[in-house]
């Protein structure tokens, strides 16, 4: 498989923490110019619960995305097949949606539409390690499941995005 054949799955916290932290529009407005274009080249895209996770916050990423080129990828038959098929695979894959505070309810569906896709896993998440742990995170279920992912730094190196500082002036 080629650079350009690869496809990418977006968690939530990949857009979320970009905005409001590292790239955001007022600092690297570039960006998310990049972004729309690989999501217009049906390069990366997200599943239809991280985009409502994300627009449900009427917000200035809420009115980016609502706008942007990314593709939303509903559910189907198919991606609730992979769904039942990671929950199948190991017991400890029910610990990756929190329901005691009704977080992290898209993440099984990322790495769903990521195997019915044959896609890489974008996400901020970083593996569990503890042995003890009773938590679990999306790329501890990705390797379980021998899906790749990666950040989005990793992200930004496989589509070649480069940035180029400018000073503004007024």
């Amino acid at each position: 498989m080629g650079i350009n054949d690869k496809l990418y799955c977006l968690d939530a916290n990949v857009l979320i923490e970009a905005w409001q932290k590292y790239y955001s529009p007022k600092v690297c407005p570039s960006y998310w110019d990049i972004l729309n274009y690989f999501g217009v080249q049906n390069k990366i895209f997200m599943p239809e619960l991280v985009y409502e996770e994300i627009v449900r916050t009427d917000d200035d990423l809420s009115k980016w995305l609502k706008n942007s080129g990314i593709t939303i990828r509903k559910i189907d038959e198919q991606v609730t097949k992979c769904l039942q098929d990671i929950y199948s695979t190991n017991p400890i894959h029910k610990f990756l949606v929190d329901n005691t505070k009704a977080r992290s309810l898209a993440d099984p569906w990322v790495i769903a539409h990521a195997i019915n896709e044959k896609a890489i896993v974008v996400t901020k998440e970083e593996k569990v390690t503890a042995l003890n742990s009773k938590r679990i995170k999306i790329p501890n279920v990705c390797e379980n499941m021998n899906v790749s992912w990666i950040n989005d730094f990793q992200l930004s190196i496989e589509l070649g995005i480069r940035f180029k500082c400018e000073i503004v002036t007024k």
